[in-house]
């Protein structure tokens, strides 16, 4: 288990990130002001920090806990502007991401900052999707795919809000392949709705299919 190491001194803010953080497979420090940051950051793999702490500015501190572990930090805070933004990535951030902002965007920032080189992953709502592995994860569950299944899964991820007429998801996965009706695309949308719930896939009488963006 991943352990993140949160940096934030707004307490509804923290408990909140902490708790969606626990339910999503992460252990998570919290740390509310800078004089307490160095007990947690050798116990972490990832820290998400807040620039604007109640005992001033967190970046001035950066570096120096940088030098006692190098980890990939996420800069998360309101200041939005076009120079912050530069001082905080030249200081030592790996990302930086400004409030008000997305629990699953963030999440999916943390994942890729902590996923080894090489390694692609794909993600819709609470599914990610390991393409080299070709394994698909709803809910911190591995969920068993047929082949097709798979291929037609991440063709609709990586095109969401297009409609798919049937003959080109049968041509695009199936490959040119004879099939007696298009029936074969209808069975493995109704399979993946049954194993992946969140799927907001839109059914297009005549047509086709179309995945709506996730929220």
């Amino acid at each position: 288990m991943k352990t993140l190491l949160l940096i934030e001194d707004d307490i509804l803010l923290g408990q909140g990130l902490v708790a969606f953080f626990e339910s999503n497979g992460y252990q998570c420090l919290w740390a509310q002001e800078s004089s307490k940051v160095e007990k947690y950051w050798y116990k972490a793999d990832l820290v998400i920090l807040d620039r604007q702490l109640s005992d001033g500015d967190s970046l001035k501190h950066l570096p120096t806990w940088l030098l006692l572990k190098a980890l990939p930090v996420i800069i998360l805070t309101a200041q939005v502007e076009t120079q912050q933004k530069i001082e905080g990535l030249m200081t030592g951030a790996k990302d930086y991401v400004t409030k008000p902002f997305s629990n699953q965007e963030l999440l999916a920032r943390i994942a890729s900052q902590l996923r080894p080189l090489g390694e692609s992953y794909i993600y819709y709502d609470s599914i990610e999707i390991h393409l080299a592995k070709r394994q698909a994860v709803f809910e911190d569950q591995d969920v068993s795919l047929k082949p097709k299944e798979f291929q037609l899964l991440v063709l609709l991820i990586q095109n969401q809000g297009r409609v798919f007429h049937r003959d080109e998801l049968l041509n695009k996965v199936w490959g040119y392949q004879a099939f007696p009706s298009t029936r074969t695309v209808d069975n493995h949308i109704l399979r993946l709705r049954q194993k992946l719930p969140v799927l907001n896939i839109e059914t297009h009488r005549g047509v086709g299919y179309r995945l709506n963006k996730a929220l």
